[in-house]
């Protein structure tokens, strides 16, 4: 479960904060538990809304991302990027997207979960969901570009 913390965590002590403050909820909620799904299900879900109420999107509207929409790279991403970044590259990556466009990156391409659920979940509109996670997406294409560039 402290991998699912720290997916949403700025850095490995508030993931250690959001890991104690949901063992918590989950050791005083336990008897809410109905034995429909697994165990494991439940828990991560409530790690996950306990990092979500950490890191409330609103805040992170206001976050300047440094991305352009209107920048392009016309230069197509090359195959072979993708294949040398490591699980722990793709990790520090995804960390060092901005909170908002990260958690909507998190909830719906980890997670599973739809853009209606995580609308739900922020309370926010599902447009603004799928709008973060576009921005998203362009901006780890752009900071694979930019690795690429560096291995070159």
């Amino acid at each position: 479960m402290l991998g699912v913390c720290q997916r949403y965590a700025r850095n490995a002590a508030d993931a250690e904060d959001i890991l104690q403050d949901a063992f918590i909820k989950v050791f005083d909620k336990i008897h809410q538990f109905k034995s429909e799904g697994s165990f494991e299900g439940w828990i991560r879900r409530i790690m996950v809304n306990t990092a979500l109420k950490k890191y409330s999107l609103r805040r992170y509207e206001k976050e300047v991302s440094g991305y352009d929409q209107h920048e392009k790279d016309d230069r197509a991403l090359e195959p072979a990027a993708y294949g040398q970044l490591t699980e722990k590259d793709l990790l520090s990556l995804i960390n060092g997207l901005p909170d908002g466009y990260r958690l909507i990156f998190n909830l719906y391409v980890i997670e599973g979960y739809q853009h209606d659920e995580i609308a739900d979940m922020l309370h926010i509109q599902p447009g603004t969901s799928r709008s973060q996670l576009v921005k998203a997406r362009h901006m780890l294409q752009k900071q694979i570009l930019a690795l690429q560039k560096i291995a070159v």
